[in-house]
């Protein structure tokens, strides 16, 4: 398939059927304030790029926040919706926005996709386009465009060749290593069966169970049933089986209690989704993070991303490590104002980073 030649790695969240069943789910299509306008770039006849690309009328799903520029927008009686988003949908991960053919870099196409970018701001009278959690080598690459750059945070856990989670465990401090044993002791003391599932070992019965658990954990965060359908995480299983794992957890009676989704390539773990039927002491942290450290550990995976947000993080062992997002503003006002803010922002992520590093659980060496 062309798209999958263009993103040439492992990266899950831009395979086409991904992208695709995102659409056919219902998750992330016109009906749900995501319309694909996905763009191709093509130089005699040759398909050479490609760029996932929406046209959105809300804010939701995306985890890089802008409310406050849309509230700007709004008293100023300017319109901020609808506007342009290059992002994956609901999924807060870095990795590649541009696909590219062999001999084309980002610097060849970008001109040509931000004149088409432009053209389609135009012809939607869209305020501005976004461009969210690029990789390292894309981030560099655009720091060269006329694009202004947004930075976050997020916690990574990194694995420096660790053989086991006891020698990675080692190496943190006497008392920050017996809060973490004395919270997996929780879980066994409690009668909790905890098991990994990988690909075809998440049976019909588990992918049910795990959505009507997604369901109850947006329910309980903010009222709704969540981004994805139920249509969705049925398909997922068969369509994307080599790249899923889900940490489960049954009582004594063999009933399932808790669930968490996790995707993988050959370089990084990503923490997606979890849900639980009651409170259990440690369960989170035991499925969400313990579970995917020893699998990371397991299968020599050198990052776990482990999802937006959660400064718990930092004390079992996750670094705090820079996001980038980057912004074409159509209004000249608002563009310098918005560029101000974003330097000062910049400025208080650096202070915030240095302080967080020192609340993580490593021995001083």
């Amino acid at each position: 398939m062309q798209w999958n030649g263009l993103f040439a790695n492992d990266y899950p969240f831009l395979q086409h059927g991904f992208l695709s069943l995102l659409e056919t789910s219902g998750s992330a299509c016109t009906e749900t304030g995501w319309e694909p306008k996905h763009l191709l770039l093509e130089e005699g006849g040759t398909l050479v790029a490609a760029l996932p690309l929406y046209l959105k009328s809300h804010s939701w799903g995306e985890y890089v926040f802008d409310w406050s520029w849309a509230d700007a927008y709004h008293d100023h009686q300017i319109d901020y919706y609808p506007k342009l988003l290059t992002a994956i949908p609901f999924t807060p991960a870095t990795g590649p926005r541009i696909g590219l053919a062999p001999g084309i870099s980002t610097t060849d196409v970008m001109p040509g996709m931000l004149n088409a970018i432009h053209d389609l701001a135009d012809q939607h009278d869209a305020s501005s386009w976004h461009l969210l959690f690029p990789d390292p080598p894309l981030a560099t690459g655009l720091k060269g465009m006329e694009l202004m750059n947004r930075v976050g945070v997020q916690y990574h856990w990194i694995n420096h060749n660790y053989s086991s989670f006891d020698e990675f465990i080692d190496t943190f401090t006497s008392r920050k290593r017996k809060n973490l044993n004395r919270e997996r002791r929780s879980v066994v003391q409690q009668q909790l069966k905890v098991q990994r599932l990988k690909g075809e070992q998440i049976t019909p019965d588990w992918w049910a169970f795990f959505y009507l658990m997604y369901q109850r954990t947006y329910l309980k965060r903010n009222g709704s049933g969540g981004y994805l359908t139920e249509a969705f995480f049925l398909q997922l299983g068969e369509l994307m089986g080599e790249h899923l794992m889900m940490t489960v957890a049954e009582d004594s009676n063999g009933n399932k209690v808790a669930a968490a989704l996790f995707f993988y390539d050959s370089n990084t773990l990503y923490g997606r989704y979890w849900g639980c039927i009651q409170e259990y002491d440690a369960l989170h942290f035991e499925l969400c993070y313990y579970q995917g450290i020893e699998f990371a550990i397991e299968q020599g995976i050198s990052c776990f991303d482990a999802g937006a947000q959660g400064e718990h993080k930092i004390k079992r062992g996750f670094e705090p490590v820079e996001t980038h997002s980057f912004h074409w503003i159509k209004h000249q006002g608002f563009s310098h104002a918005i560029g101000r803010y974003l330097a000062q922002e910049k400025n208080h992520i650096k202070r915030y980073m240095l302080e967080a590093r020192q609340q993580l659980p490593y021995k001083i060496l």
